[in-house]
């Protein structure tokens, strides 16, 4: 279709600023947190990525959709975003593996869209003010005062478990050589992928999982996932990381699971005033001394000066804005990094960390 014949739509700040645009993907209102992602590629990921739940995502690249989306590049089960904001979409995307148009794929899992604005002013407001709730209406806003009132009052509430599969799942590798127990508090499937490649049998646990459960499956290692939502909320998670800890089982942890252990061993987090979201945020490993391209996807950090010196230390650090991006544990057999190793930012700049893993496994096993 030609993308002018979209609907007027409409993107309202908590602000009150408005960004006229048409639609696309499912019609109807929608209310979320407004973050911005710089990636130029990965879009159907980002899609899928859960660690997005509750939130609108604006792409600042100016032309998404460009290679169209198929079954077979999900991070998740669904889309777990509230709302999806472009420039522009391709209509007439071009790649073998192409199944279904960018405007095809939203309406066939209910986000609504929004193209046609202004993205670079929007991400400009972002930078500036920190992010901020909106809504997505397809149509006239009839009632702004009212609209108004429901986006300040917008919080995103149970992320962890909105996301999380209640069900425990294995994947078998074909030349088995650890147990991996991954608590999934909002898992990309890529995670799952790379362990199982590196001859991981995983075994998938739920948030709620305890450390009962974890040691009933006497595994070799264990992978805290990525997720969304504010880290300080969960604090049952908190709590039984701390038991699961006590286990002394080499434990890898991503994203959220890097923020949730470093508050289960006794730091603090903070909510940074846009986050880094996109796949070329510069990391430096301060043992190696070299910096990495990284993918990442995240409103909070950990704050590195409530790491206490006797339990962790800091192991890498943003380039840009120096907030801590992993933490090597002493008091126990584990490491956490802020990043995605496994989303292939670098390409395989960060892919040594599962390998690490790994090697702990190995060494704390003999």
């Amino acid at each position: 279709m030609n993308q002018m014949q979209g609907k007027k739509a409409t993107l309202l700040l908590a602000d009150g600023q408005e960004f006229s645009g048409r639609s696309m993907g499912k019609e109807g209102s929608v209310i979320g947190e407004i973050v911005f992602a710089t990636g130029m590629t990965g879009y159907q990921e980002t899609l899928t990525d859960p660690s997005y739940y509750g939130q609108i995502v604006t792409q600042t690249f100016p032309t998404v959709g460009n290679y169209g989306t198929n079954d077979q590049d999900f991070e998740s089960k669904r889309c777990y975003l509230s709302g999806y904001i472009v420039r522009e979409w391709c209509e007439i995307p071009s790649n073998f593996r192409m199944q279904y148009t960018l405007d095809d794929f939203l309406k066939q899992h209910n986000v609504i869209g929004l193209f046609g604005i202004d993205t670079r002013r929007l991400t400009r407001t972002i930078r500036e003010h920190g992010v901020m709730n909106g809504m997505i209406v397809v149509g006239e806003i009839k009632d702004k005062q009212k609209a108004l009132e429901q986006i300040r009052a917008y919080r995103i509430q149970d992320a962890v478990k909105s996301v999380s599969e209640p069900e425990t799942a294995f994947f078998a590798s074909e030349n088995k050589r650890f147990h991996v127990a991954l608590l999934d508090f909002g898992a990309k499937y890529n995670i799952r992928r790379e362990l199982v490649k590196r001859g991981c049998d995983v075994t998938v646990l739920p948030y709620s999982a305890t450390a009962e459960d974890v040691k009933a499956l006497s595994p070799d290692g264990i992978m805290l996932s990525n997720g969304p939502g504010d880290p300080a909320e969960n604090t049952g998670i908190i709590q039984n990381l701390g038991e699961i800890m006590k286990l002394n089982i080499p434990t890898f942890g991503i994203c959220l699971g890097h923020q949730l252990l470093a508050l289960a061993m006794g730091g603090k987090t903070e909510k940074l005033k846009y986050g880094h979201r996109g796949a070329n945020q510069p990391v430096i490993d301060l043992e190696l001394d070299r910096t990495f391209v990284t993918s990442q996807n995240h409103g909070y950090a950990v704050i590195g000066d409530s790491i206490d010196p006797a339990v962790g230390a800091v192991s890498h650090k943003n380039a840009n804005d120096g907030t801590c991006e992993g933490v090597r544990y002493k008091a126990i057999p584990a490491f956490t990094v802020q990043f995605h190793p496994e989303a292939c930012g670098g390409p395989t700049d960060t892919a040594y960390l599962f390998d690490e893993f790994l090697d702990m496994m190995e060494k704390e096993g003999k």
